[in-house]
Formats: C-alpha cells, structure tokens, sequence
C-alpha cells in the first residue's frame, strides 16, 4: 500500500483512481501540525509514501510565509523522518520556483537554487529538510501542472473563452506543461525503484516537452478544442501579480531519463485527454 498526502489536487486525484492507494485528506491529517503527518505514517506502515500535498497558492503566502513554510517545509520533513525509521520511500513533488527565474537555459538538477518569492522559499526549505532526513527520497521538481482537476490554466482558459472573443495572456514566460496524470505515473514508477535500489535517491526534473509561453498554451487550447477565441500577447510587467513570477521555467530532465528511462511527456497528448476528459472534444 502507498499513502498519498493530498486528495484534492491535481496529482493527489490521479493517484487516487489507482489500485494499493490510500489519500490522506485535510480532514484527516492537518499539514499545518506536522506531526500528524508523521503519526499517520507511523500507524499505516506503508510501503512508500508519495506527498502531492503543498501550499500552492503563490500570491497569498507572500502574506502568508510562516504557514506556507509550516507545510510545504515542516510536514514534508516530518514525512521523511517517518519514511526513514520505517525505511521506506518517500516521494515529494516540488517546483521550478526553487531557482530565480532568470534566462533561457533549462534549469539543471545541480544549479544554484534562488528563489525569488515566499512560495518558492517554502518549497527549497522543504526540499533541505528531506535531504537532511536520512529518508530514501526521490524530490520531484516539475512545472505548469495541468489536468481536468481543480482550478488550472486549461480550465481557467476554457471558462474565459465562453465569454471573450480575445484574451491576453503574457508570452515571456516560458516552460513545459505538465500533465498531473503523468506524474502520478511517474512517482509510483520511482517509488517502486527506490524500494529496491536506494542509491538511486536524489533530486529529479519531470515537465513536458516542447516548452512553450502562457500563450502559446492558451492557442493550443483553444485550437484543440475548437474555440475562435484569439489570444493578445502581453508581457509580465503587463499584468502585476503579488508575488514575482519566473521567466524562465524550462527544467533539464536529463538525469530522470538517465537513471529511471524515463521521458518527457508530450504535453500537447496530455492536453487532448484533458478535453476529452472534460468532455470539451
């Protein structure tokens, strides 16, 4: 049996739907108490734990920092720690946002972590505890999470084109889509090598390829599911948000393909299961 840590989210609902799977929702372990999340762990004795829960919502934990840090830092390292007196896996999906957002290049596993906001400072916090936890880990670093779950750019989009013939979305930031069902996939896949090759513990980068802009997103969108809606490209300093967004949101995958064979997935496939899902198609 695996524990999942979420329900709700776009991973956590892939993961749900798959045989020897137990979700964890709020109303069962507060990540806001670590631990519980340790206690829980402690009283399934499972066989590899998979957190698909965090703090997500960037612009609010700039106000927000000390609780934002609580779960995506506190819970995550107390997650590991029961992972490691059980000597079981632990598997935590983490962000591009741990680097600054600079340039052009896709970020390596090894580059110089940076964050430039409060959201991504949690999650880095969170990804130094776990290493320091003595845990079998495999941390998980993707990008532009999509599904036919919960509030996402797809959805977001779709719902805007019902009402707008033109709609401006920024064009200088860059990335790989990711399609939450894909990384379910994929952390059930490492878990179950960790299990029998430890050494393979460490650091991986997982998002879909090609990578594109917000906009370049929002056309496909709208040219897959048959919408005239036009998209207007604007730039980030265009559209202000609380908290600073990356440019630059490609992630080398690299070493993942290298030690598990694992590719990157193809976005604009995973975009098609999402409107077929959402019955747009």
């Amino acid at each position: 049996m695996i524990l999942v840590f979420g329900k709700t989210g776009q991973v956590a609902k892939e993961l749900q739907f798959r045989e020897n799977i137990i979700t964890l929702e709020r109303n069962q372990v507060d990540l806001s108490n670590p631990s519980s999340c340790l206690i829980a762990i402690l009283n399934y004795k499972p066989e590899a734990v998979i957190n698909a829960a965090a703090y997500t919502n960037v612009d609010k934990a700039e106000e927000n920092e000390a609780l934002a840090t609580i779960i995506n830092s506190d819970a995550p390292k107390a997650m590991a720690i029961a992972c490691s007196k059980l000597n079981i896996p632990f598997i935590h999906i983490s962000t591009d946002y741990v680097f600054d957002g600079r340039g052009d290049i896709p970020w390596r596993v090894q580059d110089l972590t940076t964050p430039q906001n409060a959201y991504g400072r949690s999650k880095l916090s969170g990804e130094i505890s776990i290493r320091n936890s003595g845990a079998t880990y495999a941390i998980i670093r993707t990008s532009w999470i999509i599904s036919s779950h919960r509030s996402n750019f797809v959805k977001t989009m779709l719902r805007l084109s019902e009402t707008r013939d033109k709609i401006k979305v920024v064009s200088d930031q860059i990335g790989g889509p990711t399609y939450a069902r894909d990384i379910a996939q994929v952390c059930l896949q490492i878990a179950s090598e960790l299990r029998s090759d430890p050494i393979k513990s460490g650091i991986y980068h997982y998002s879909g390829t090609p990578n594109v802009s917000w906009a370049e997103l929002a056309s496909e969108i709208f040219n897959q599911a048959g919408k005239d809606t036009k998209v207007e490209y604007i730039y980030t300093s265009d559209f202000p948000m609380n908290a600073k967004r990356p440019l630059n949101s490609r992630l080398d995958c690299d070493t993942i393909k290298q030690t598990f064979c694992i590719n990157q997935p193809k976005w604009k496939r995973g975009l098609e299961n999402i409107l077929k899902e959402l019955k747009v198609k």
